[in-house]
């Protein structure tokens, strides 16, 4: 299951699982309405027939899809890659992260400009909103592997922070001003 938790500004040891201590653990029902993130489960070992997938895929426009790893054996330029994935940045598109096996950390940033770190593993689905400022990286195991979809052809270029006056930045913050609604699923 999935968990999200508010941590600090650390920057410095991007594999750390906790800043705060105690970690200041959030629902998933705060960290959509706090951040527009939407999570849902899936079940690795049935996803490809069970339909459930099928279903979202199709209830959300995702035409495209790929499967990607990320590991120091699989990702050339492996550290260089785990930095530009760790600097804050945003898309104009949602990023949409289906895991397949492994693990690692989607850390958005709320209404308050605070970090929220959501862990992710196998089964784990997560919707993260264009225009939202975050970054993903590994845990400790170093290992994740996961389905990326998109509606249409797939965008991949991310904006650094800043990037307020772009279109998707002041569309996402009007959203969270106004509340967050989930889409039907």
């Amino acid at each position: 299951m999935v968990k999200a938790w508010y941590m600090d500004s650390e920057t410095t040891d991007q594999r750390l699982e906790h800043h705060k201590n105690p970690p200041e653990f959030i629902s998933l029902e705060d960290l959509f309405k706090k951040t527009g993130v939407e999570y849902f489960k899936l079940n690795v070992e049935t996803y490809a027939t069970d339909g459930v997938l099928d279903k979202l895929k199709k209830e959300r426009g995702y035409t495209y899809e790929d499967e990607m790893a990320c590991s120091k054996e699989c990702l050339p330029n492996y550290e260089e890659k785990i930095k530009s994935f760790f600097t804050e940045h945003l898309h104009t598109d949602e990023e949409i992260r289906f895991i397949l096996d492994g693990s690692g950390y989607f850390d958005v940033r709320d209404g308050a400009d605070q970090w929220i770190r959501i862990a992710v593993g196998a089964g784990d689905m997560i919707v993260i909103p264009s225009g939202i400022y975050h970054r993903f990286t590994l845990d400790t195991n170093n290992y994740i592997r996961a389905k990326r979809f998109f509606i249409g052809e797939p965008v991949w270029l991310p904006y650094n922070r800043p990037a307020d006056e772009m279109p998707a930045r002041k569309e996402y913050i009007d959203k969270l001003q106004k509340g967050f609604v989930a889409a039907a699923c």
